[in-house]
């Protein structure tokens, strides 16, 4: 009796001392739970805010003195340090210096970062991202690069591979980047030059081929208002019409009118130039041939495989659309109604029906007087404007 009062005695001591420390432990717990703050990586604009920008005091804004900053900065700071700041205070001011499409200054940036440090040991370090703020920091570098169809090459792979390893998250995007920016790059079938010009007349000369390019027999034909009588406007016509228009506009009926819509807009990389459209109705589709299909009296062997009469129809051209046929169209310096006037007077020199069909203006009037605009100068301001102004106008004149 006395052994079992002893092993109960040390039981319950056993239990006490085990549920004063549950106690204590839970106490801590309640008053020393510490929540460890989670590390967010989002690309939003504060967190890509420089920190350190040598760039805006900088007077002369060229690719020679750009380099020169860079090249101060590695000489200065042997240890690399701000790095990650100087690079995204580089990336901010490369627009301001004209360097947004140079590869070899995305070079330079990437030879900024440190080598050899930041490569992963093993594979759970390359998949968890390995040193996350140098890696977005060059994968914001990248995506710039993508953003101006900057095309990478074998150098700075090396240099990105010397810098983050082979599995870093930032050499997979640039193989990702070397393997289908060079497909796409050659993929449009208008392609334009390297540098887009600038010139009102040779922004539209571009327009106005890539608009005319689904029918390879349009002649692009220039003009000036001065060589039209009681003109106002003076400035420069681009027209372009094919001879498949001109045959569609002779065979337009008289007492249908012909319309003049616009002004469209068009894009050429960061650049737009608005043209307008001489368009007619859309023609009815013809009537349906009936035929007697119990009729054997004209049966051909060559027919027994062949459609029906009444499900054939005629083949239409390129010009024809279901809201329209396009007969024209055309770009103006001014954009103006005189200058669509002058336009008019000078396709009826080829184009006899113009004078004996009615014509109406459906005209929306553009934000600006010159026919390009920059992307980067427009502002909500601008937007809020051209919806304002936009008024259609319909007119009729018979030149």
């Amino acid at each position: 009796m006395s052994r079992v009062l002893l092993r109960f005695c040390f039981q319950f001591s056993g239990y006490t001392r085990h549920t004063r420390v549950l106690s204590s432990t839970s106490r801590m717990t309640r008053t020393y739970n510490f929540q460890y703050p989670q590390r967010s990586f989002a690309d939003d604009e504060k967190s890509r805010l420089p920190k350190l920008n040598e760039f805006s005091g900088v007077e002369d804004k060229s690719k020679d003195v750009f380099l020169e900053v860079i090249n101060n900065y590695e000489a200065r700071e042997v240890h690399k340090r701000n790095h990650v700041e100087f690079i995204y205070g580089a990336l901010k001011q490369m627009k301001d210096f004209g360097l947004e499409r140079d590869l070899e200054v995305y070079k330079a940036l990437v030879n900024v970062m440190p080598k050899g440090r930041f490569v992963p040991r093993n594979f759970v370090q390359a998949e968890f991202m390995h040193f996350p703020k140098q890696q977005i920091c060059i994968m914001h570098l990248l995506e710039q690069m993508e953003e101006n169809k900057v095309i990478p090459d074998a150098e700075l792979g090396e240099l990105l591979i010397n810098t983050f390893g082979q599995r870093g998250l930032a050499v997979r995007k640039f193989m990702r980047m070397l393997y289908w920016m060079p497909k796409f790059s050659k993929l449009s079938p208008w392609p334009l030059p390297a540098e887009v010009p600038r010139e009102p007349f040779d922004l539209s000369m571009l327009a106005i081929k890539r608009i005319t390019s689904v029918d390879p027999s349009t002649v692009i034909s220039v003009f000036s208002t001065r060589d039209v009588e009681d003109s106002i406007d003076d400035t420069w016509i681009i027209s372009g019409q094919s001879p498949t228009q001109q045959e569609l506009l002779a065979s337009h009926k008289k007492n249908s009118p012909v319309y003049i819509e616009g002004a469209f807009r068009i894009w050429l990389r960061k650049s737009s130039v608005y043209y307008f459209v001489l368009r007619g109705d859309p023609r009815p589709p013809p009537d349906p041939v009936e035929a007697d299909i119990d009729d054997v009296s004209s049966f051909k062997p060559a027919s027994l495989f062949a459609p029906p009469v009444s499900e054939l129809a005629i083949q239409t051209s390129v010009h024809e659309q279901e809201d329209g046929v396009y007969y024209a169209v055309c770009c103006t310096g001014s954009s103006g109604k005189d200058s669509l006037l002058s336009w008019v007077r000078i396709l009826q020199r080829t184009n006899p029906i113009l004078g004996e069909v009615p014509i109406l203006f459906k005209f929306s009037s553009p934000t600006r007087d010159l026919v390009s605009t920059d992307a980067k100068d427009k502002d909500s301001k601008d937007e809020t404007k051209s919806d304002s102004q936009k008024s259609n106008e319909t007119t009729g004149s018979n030149p």
